[in-house]
């Protein structure tokens, strides 16, 4: 099957070495630009060094793009972790049009961020879906779709390059399958079931912790790696990763570092304790286990979070 590849980042990167492993032709690869230090986006680079046909536009808005596509007479399209707009007379125009992965259930957690939001909201489940795209986010018949549960320590992080990577990978290549043998499904999304949320940022993972231990849980692993939950630590930023979870409550009002040991920094909550074995203080970007923060005196037994 004649393939053009769009997406970024090590997914993309391994979505071109499966097409290729399975036997699919790629007609083009379409990457983000390199960045101003001249530092490739992984699937450029493999792209590169398969010697394939690359293009890294700015945009697929303007009519060279779409006259460009036209001419890579495609028969599929994949989609594999496109960020930037991809308007429906590019997505249409292969012999069998387009397919997008979002790694959520959805129609739940539409969106950028669904990864967080499933943990976030307590999820039990979660997983990833090969869906075919139209003009909203996220809002097309449904291809393929792979559940699988979401672990209790798990974080954004674990469960993605674990699980759900992994799964996109073989999920992509069964709907490949799938529209070989002409008998593709294309599900239509049951909009009572329809979650949007935004990306996960800085105004979302502020840590309340007046709000159920669970939640105050689920916040931090729903944004870890990135935004990375936050506390205030008298007047610096407080980042929280790699927590777990207790149902035993601990001494003190919620917020408040109760231990500070090898196992990391013990915070009672309302109906638990969470223990965080890295953390960092803003603006610095290394991660660092709670006890050397109390050796340089940045935080101590008995300091309450806000």
């Amino acid at each position: 099957m004649r393939i053009a590849l769009l997406g970024q980042a090590a997914f993309a990167e391994k979505a071109l070495a499966a097409l290729v492993e399975h036997g699919d032709e790629i007609v083009h690869v379409f990457a983000p630009p390199d960045s101003p230090a001249g530092k490739a986006d992984p699937l450029a680079a493999k792209a590169r060094a398969m010697n394939l046909p690359l293009s890294q536009p700015k945009s697929f808005k303007n009519d060279a793009a779409f006259e460009h596509f036209k001419t890579l007479d495609a028969d599929l399209a994949i989609l594999a972790f496109v960020t930037l707009i991809v308007p429906d007379r590019i997505l249409y125009a292969p012999r069998h049009k387009s397919i997008c992965f979002h790694p959520s259930l959805l129609p739940r957690h539409r969106g950028a961020s669904g990864i967080n939001w499933a943990i976030i909201q307590g999820d039990a489940e979660t997983g990833v879906t090969w869906f075919w795209p139209d003009k909203g986010i996220d809002t097309g018949p449904i291809l393929v779709q792979k559940r699988v549960p979401i672990p209790e320590n798990d974080t954004v992080g674990s469960i993605y390059f674990n699980t759900l990577f992994p799964m996109g990978i073989d999920a992509m290549i069964e709907a490949v399958d799938l529209i070989k043998s002409g008998t593709a499904p294309a599900i239509v999304q049951d909009e009572s079931k329809a979650t949007y949320e935004p990306p996960c940022r800085d105004e979302h993972a502020r840590i309340d912790f007046a709000k159920p231990a669970r939640e105050v849980f689920n916040l931090i692993r729903g944004c870890d790696p990135q935004p990375g939950a936050f506390a205030s630590l008298g007047d610096k930023r407080l980042r929280l990763y790699e927590a777990t979870f207790s149902a035993t409550s601990s001494q003190g009002e919620p917020g408040t570092i109760v231990a500070v040991d090898a196992d990391g920094m013990k915070i009672a909550l309302t109906g638990g304790t969470i223990t965080i074995k890295r953390a960092r203080i803003d603006p610095n970007p290394k991660k660092v286990a709670p006890t050397e923060l109390a050796a340089t005196g940045d935080l101590q037994v008995g300091t309450k979070l806000t």
